[in-house]
Formats: C-alpha cells, structure tokens, sequence
C-alpha cells in the first residue's frame, strides 16, 4: 500500500553560492592562489622590465642586471605555466560542482511536482542554468580574489616606494575593482536578470515548435509560430545588447581609472625624482606597473555580470531542487483513513488537488474503488480529470485529503510515449527485468504482431496510433499492474481498434481482479465500466 500524502521529501543539493562553493574549500583556495600567483607575475614581469630598461640607460655593469633578468625570465614563464595550472584546477572544481548539482537537480526532478512544466524550460535549468556554477567558479571567484589579492599586494609595494602614487593606485584600483563593477550591474541588472528566463521562453517555443511541425505545415500555421520565436529572439538579443553596452561603458571606465593612475604616478614620480627623494629608475616602475595591474582589474566588470547571471540561473535550478516532493507532508492539509492492506484499490477522501501554481482544479473528491471494479471518471474538458489521475499516480501532491493506493499501479496515458528504440525495449518501461520471452508474451496478450526487435522510429513515427496504444497496453501487461488508471484509451482510434482495445483492456484487467479507473468523454466506454463518477466544474 501506498500512501501518497507520507512519501519522503527528496534530499536535494544546495544552490546557494557560498555553500556551493565551500563544498571543496581547498580545492577552491588552490585554484585562487594559483590565480594570484599568474597574475601577480604578470604584474611584477612589467614592474621588472620596467626597472630594468631603466637601469640599463644608464649603462651600468651586466653583472647589475643579472638578477632581474633573471627575474623578467621567471616571471615571463611563470605567467604562463601559472595561468595554464590555475585553469586545469578551477575549471576541474568547476566541472565537479556542476556535474553534482546536475544529478541532484535532475534527482529532484524525477521526484517533484514539476509535471505540467514546459518541457523546453526543464531542459533549459538541467543544462544551460546548472551550468552557471561553472561560471561563478572560473569568471566570478577565482577572478574576483586573485585581483583582490594582487591590487592589495602591488599597492602596498607602490606605497613603499612612493606614498602619493600608492595613494592614487588604491584610488584607481577602487574605481576600476570595486566602483565599476558594482555600477555594471546596477546598469545591467534588469537586462541580466531576463537571460535565464528568456532563454528558456525560447528553448520552450521552439520545443513546441518541432514537436507541432508536421500539423504546423498542414495547417499552415508556420508563420504564427516564426512570428513567435521571432520576438523571444528579439527579446532575448535586446537584453544581451544591453549587458553588452553596460560592460563596454565599463571598459571604458576601466581605461579611464588606468590613465588616473599612469599619469598620477608619473606626475607624483617626476616631482619626488626632481626633489632628489626618488631614484631616477624607479619612475617607470611607478608609471608602468599599475598599467599591469589595471589589465587584472579590466575583467572584473564582466566578472560582476557573470555573478549576477549566475545568481538568476541557480535560483532558477533551486526552484527545481526544493519544489515539493510529491505526496510531501508540507501539501497534505487533512487526511482520512484510506483502504488498507489487501485487495488492490484506489481510496481518495476529501481530494483537493491541481497542478502547480495554478490553483486548485478539484476540491472535495471522494472516490473509492477495489479489485474488480471499473469506474468511469466524466467530466468537461478542463474540469481536472487528469489532475485527478497525476494526484493518484504520484505525480502531484494533494492540496488537501488523502490519496492511498494499494497495489502496483499502471498507466496508459492519452498520448503514449515511445522512445526511439525498439518495441521490446519500449515495453520494458513497464519492468526493467523483463526478459525477451516476457515481452513476447506481453506483446501477444496485447495483440501486437510485431517482433521485439523492431524499431518503432522517432516518436514512434514507425507505428499506428493503434499499435502505439498497443505497446503502451503491453508496458501494462508486463509490469502486472493491478490498478489501472486509463487516460482517454480510445481517443484518436477508430470505433474498430477502440473496441478491441478495450476488449483486451477488460480481458487483462478481469484475469488480474484489477481496480480500474479510466478518464473518458467516450459515452460507448463509460457504459462499459461497473460505475460512472461525474466530476463538477468549479
């Protein structure tokens, strides 16, 4: 037995930014020192050079200069092997956290209320949202405290050697590392907020629109459906041109907070050179190095975007992980005694149920049926036959009431899914340990003349829609359910093929003592069930 309001809540990851990537402290801190070391290279490989040109003017002896040859070689070589290290490390924590976030999303899915959803927006938050966290680890963090460290770093190195042009650096390393940054986003936050979402609009309209493509060309209809992802296109690129503007403002400040301090420090410099308290050759360690160090910063306005991109996507994947559990406790509002071990059944007492964020679309359902029993479930479109039958499935949560089912539950849907693979592997859907001869025997129960081994095409494209029921009917059979919840069996059928379906239906159900349920607006199969239950409109 089953109880569906009791089911355990599912145990998702977390997509908080911090708690993500404090996940793999040491990791983390590796690729950041690792950052600040090829940055800071970078930084002292122009300082050096700088000094030595400098120094070597005044022609003095090699042997003076032998060190901080050295030091450009090192530097310059460094730079590089650093850099190269430093992004097999970050990009492997990234990859890591990315890979754990999917499968706990993708987990969540599986086992949440998100039935109802737009297949095209799901598929957006499993890929391109849970990939956000790789940007938040290689173009948010790592970049973030590597320049933090090395402008803190070159700044105090500056003051050392001149107290103004230190004072001027920091100015500049606050407009261009924290003051731009932070007006990017504000600039673009609106614009960087509606990416996610808008590119999931997108990848819904054009799910739909290949879905529908067939009936969209002969009805020809293509042009409302072009005109559509027309102006999600449009949308999405005006949002991203905005982003794009802000960043180039950005850079824009950037060069202007570089000229600051290059000129600042030149000013400052040549005035404490003329004052005999600075040596000649340190000048243009004075001028060029916050040059260097103004090349770190200039990425950090694109870093802040990228933080709050990713900020929206994982909100977008944490709504994925904490949607509520089907059955959750947290969704159960009152609850009643339902059938109890023994004959297989359906007890649903004083059922409110809908689909998510729509509101109820069924309030105060009793309905109770056992084995042997086939009950009709009427209504007009729309009036929440098929909630009632995702609430007894599993797959939404009660609003209020209780659903218990006791037994193995089947389901032919309205529309059955086949994959494209073979009949015998679309079949051992309904068990994942049925063998070929079980199959075999499924198919024959279900009339289908077909051998296991035939491929059935792309959505089942090689198939009927009677041979499609079919095979649904034999996920059925194999899996030996013995409560059946039939969504519109007949629909789509000729009066033919729907009254032999129905006759194996009935046939497979009787030699089982199955409870059967099915959703119907056929009056023919509403006669042929022991009960008809007529659903309200609200």
């Amino acid at each position: 037995m089953t109880d569906l309001s009791t089911r355990p809540e599912v145990t998702a990851g977390t997509t908080d930014p911090l708690r993500l990537l404090t996940s793999r402290p040491r990791q983390l801190v590796r690729a950041v020192l690792l950052g600040s070391l090829a940055s800071g290279a970078g930084v002292a490989l122009i300082g050096t050079a700088a000094w030595l040109l400098s120094r070597a003017a005044e022609q003095p002896p090699v042997m003076y200069l032998m060190v901080a040859i050295v030091g450009v070689r090192a530097f310059g070589i460094g730079k590089g092997v650093l850099r190269y290290v430093e992004r097999l490390d970050s990009h492997d924590l990234a990859l890591r956290l990315q890979a754990g976030l999917r499968l706990d999303t993708w987990r969540a899915l599986t086992r949440s209320t998100w039935v109802g959803r737009r297949s095209g927006d799901l598929l957006s938050r499993v890929v391109n949202d849970v990939e956000a966290v790789q940007d938040l680890v290689v173009r948010v963090v790592v970049p973030f405290a590597s320049a933090g460290l090395v402008a803190a770093a070159t700044t105090i190195v500056i003051t050392v050697l001149s107290p103004g042009s230190g004072l001027l650096l920091a100015v500049s390393v606050v407009l261009a590392g924290v003051l731009l940054p932070w007006l990017t986003t504000r600039v673009a936050a609106r614009s960087v907020g509606t990416l996610a979402p808008l590119r999931g609009e997108l990848a819904d309209v054009a799910a739909e629109a290949n879905d529908a493509a067939p009936d969209l060309v002969a009805y020809g209809a293509t042009d409302a459906v072009l005109a559509r992802i027309t102006d999600v296109d449009r949308r999405l690129r005006r949002a991203e041109q905005r982003a794009a503007w802000a960043t180039g403002v950005a850079g824009f400040g950037q060069v202007l907070a570089s000229g600051v301090a290059v000129l600042g420090g030149l000013l400052v410099g040549a005035v404490q050179v003329f004052a005999g308290v600075l040596p000649p050759v340190q000048l243009a360690v004075l001028v060029l190095t916050p040059l260097a160090l103004h090349e770190v910063l200039s990425t950090l306005p694109a870093a802040a975007l990228a933080w709050r991109r990713s900020r929206v996507a994982l909100e977008r994947v944490r709504e994925v992980l904490t949607a509520p559990t089907v059955g959750s406790p947290d969704r159960l509002a009152s609850s009643a005694d339902g059938a109890g071990d023994g004959e297989p059944g359906i007890a649903i007492t004083g059922l409110s149920a809908g689909w998510p964020d729509r509101g109820p679309a069924v309030v105060g359902l009793d309905l109770h049926f056992a084995a042997g029993e086939k009950v009709a479930l009427v209504g007009p479109s729309g009036v929440g036959k098929t909630t009632v039958a995702a609430t007894a499935l599993g797959l939404l949560p009660p609003l209020a009431g209780r659903v218990v089912v006791t037994g193995r539950v089947g389901y032919l849907a309205q529309d059955a899914y086949l994959f494209d693979t073979t009949v015998g592997e679309n079949v051992r859907i309904g068990r994942r340990d049925a063998r070929d001869t079980e199959i075999a025997e499924a198919l024959l129960r279900a009339r289908v003349a077909m051998p296991v081994d035939r491929l059935v095409g792309v959505h089942g494209t090689a198939v009927s829609g009677g041979e499609a029921r079919r095979i649904a009917l034999a996920r059925l059979v194999v899996g030996d359910a013995n409560v059946l919840i039939l969504d519109e069996p007949t629909e789509h059928l000729d009066a033919p093929t729907a009254t032999a379906l129905i006759d194996d239906l009935w046939a497979s159900a009787e030699a089982s003592r199955a409870a059967v349920l099915v959703i119907t607006h056929d009056p023919v199969l509403a006669a042929r069930c022991d009960r008809v239950v007529t659903l309200p409109t609200l």
